[in-house]
């Protein structure tokens, strides 16, 4: 058994949850919030027999694309001001971040 950590942006949780419970796997939502671009995620935390991996993995794949975004960079507080970028730049966002853990027990009560 594993434990699957995935962590997406807000824009992809619900259609990744709606593809989760349709699919027949449990998963525990949780908000969190990036550090690079300070936005909005949701971690899902998955238990998965080992065999169920690959199918998983293509659920997760097929529902959390990256895209380009325009973002607005904030404001460095201190330091040398000559790399501040004042304008919106476009970067990649989205898509998912996976971490696959052994699980040595599991308990449903």
């Amino acid at each position: 058994m594993k434990l699957v950590v995935a962590v997406v942006q807000d824009q992809d949780s619900n259609r990744l949850s709606n593809a989760l419970t349709k699919n027949d796997f449990r998963a525990t939502k949780l908000a969190s919030t990036g550090g690079f671009l300070r936005s909005g995620n949701t971690t899902f935390l998955i238990g998965v027999e080992d065999d169920l991996i690959p199918k998983l993995m293509d659920l997760i794949r097929e529902n959390c694309r990256s895209r380009e975004q325009m973002v607005a960079p904030v404001s460095p507080m201190g330091g040398n001001a000559d790399s501040y970028i004042p304008y919106p730049v476009e970067v990649e966002v989205g898509g998912a971040t996976i971490f696959v853990l052994p699980i040595e027990q599991f308990h449903h009560f």
